[in-house]
């Protein structure tokens, strides 16, 4: 017999998977009911008491999701009741609202559904607006889409969790201090607007694939986070190009992480790897992606672009196998529609592969003094690389060791100094 304590843990369990997967839906679906973000997390968090309240005694639903948008929506038709009796205008929910507060609730709450992928769409443009720094895009997006709590966001990317949650709460204050309009925006503004959306989601996921810092190598269930949020916008946008050019990326990117360290956590680099560990399904969805990318017209997308360079690692079967020229080539055109110092930086990798790395210094030297790359520890480690293969030891020991004091990533910083220690062994 299955004891009481037990069954409550289980539907505990049950709730915290079912919330994750929930609840971005839930406070999307409550935000265009009641206009007000804080509101709509107040009341989603109202629900999911009550499942914590009701599901350990009566067992989890059939349909968890449509329960907890039940509840969510009883409360918020509660709320904006108590609110009207109290003689409070009712601005922000709109004249069509007044209307429905004259019917049954059950009535209003039937009147209230709409799509859900609408909803979706709306918080995600929301939670992506303008007028917030990226940084408040970052958070505000983990919180309301991906369902993190705020001390978790804060410990993905190491900064305290009272900065996580003021760059929370402002978003939110300045969300209703512009008065932000709760909709996917149109024609030019959409494309804007959207270019938001793709570089917060792969933020999201560069720092799950290669930590800015800390003691870890790469943080996965950042990576898992973006890639379900690029599937998700993916299956709302599905013409849309570029969305598919990023889902492709990341998949095709993320299928490494198993060989990407040893079982210590130690790094291991791409040419290092064994490819066998690589995860063929992922790799396999990547190009999928990528393909259906290339059909809507977007094969030269910056993210399609990267996309494509990754498929070239993915579809090589072994390291020296690697089409370096197709990988050069794709990123010039990279640089054609996407200019920037540190793209290449990682043309100059590809050159060397093709062409030796006496061609990919005389890149990486023009780079030295470019503004972007002054605190960029990648710059120093390239040019350790390419020092290293050319013989000059005591160079690129200098510039191992200069990448090492400049990166905040323990992992990376350990492999730089052991790079740094070769050279004299070499020597």
């Amino acid at each position: 017999m299955v004891s009481s304590v037990a069954m409550t843990d289980h539907a505990h369990r049950a709730i915290d998977a079912i919330w994750k997967i929930e609840s971005p839906r839930l406070i999307a679906t409550i935000t265009r009911m009641v206009r007000d973000l804080d509101l709509a997390e107040e009341l989603a968090q109202d629900a999911l008491v009550s499942a914590l309240e009701q599901w350990p005694r009566d067992g989890v639903p059939r349909n968890p999701g449509a329960w907890l948008t039940q509840a969510a929506k009883h409360r918020a038709v509660d709320r904006i009741r108590r609110e009207r009796m109290a003689g409070r205008k009712l601005e922000a929910l709109g004249k069509d609202m007044e209307g429905l507060l004259e019917s049954h609730d059950e009535a209003l709450i039937d009147a209230l559904d709409d799509d859900i992928g609408d909803d979706m769409l709306r918080l995600i443009f929301t939670a992506c607006h303008p007028a917030l720094s990226v940084e408040a895009q970052v958070a505000l997006t983990l919180r309301l889409l991906g369902g993190l709590a705020t001390d978790e966001i804060a410990r993905a990317f190491l900064v305290p969790e009272a900065t996580v949650a003021q760059r929370i709460v402002r978003a939110k204050r300045t969300l209703a201090g512009e008065s932000v309009v709760y909709e996917v925006p149109r024609g030019d503004e959409l494309n804007e607007r959207l270019a938001a959306v793709l570089r917060v989601v792969y933020l999201v996921f560069n720092e799950g694939y290669a930590a800015t810092a800390g003691e870890d190598w790469m943080r996965p269930a950042l990576c898992e986070e973006a890639l379900r949020l690029g599937r998700v916008l993916a299956g709302l946008m599905p013409r849309e190009a570029e969305v598919h050019g990023l889902v492709a990326l990341m998949e095709i990117q993320a299928s490494r992480s198993g060989a990407r360290t040893r079982s210590d956590g130690e790094p291991i680099l791409l040419m290092d790897q064994d490819r066998g560990r690589w995860d063929r399904l992922l790799i396999a969805r990547g190009l999928d992606a990528l393909e259906r990318a290339e059909r809507l017209g977007g094969s030269r997308g910056p993210y399609a672009l990267q996309a494509a360079i990754a498929a070239c690692h993915a579809r090589a079967p072994r390291g020296e196998d690697t089409d370096w020229r197709r990988i050069a080539a794709l990123y010039a055109e990279l640089i054609d529609v996407l200019p920037s110092p540190i793209v290449e930086l990682n043309r100059a990798v590809a050159v060397s592969m093709a062409d030796g790395p006496a061609a990919a210094l005389a890149i990486v030297d023009t780079l030295v003094d470019e503004p972007v790359l002054k605190d960029y520890h990648l710059l120093p480690s390239v040019r350790g690389d390419l020092l290293y293969r050319l013989g000059q030891l005591d160079d690129a020991r200098d510039a191992f060791l200069q990448a090492a004091t400049m990166t905040r990533n323990e992992r990376e910083k350990a492999l730089l100094q052991a790079r740094a220690a070769a050279c004299d062994i070499s020597d």
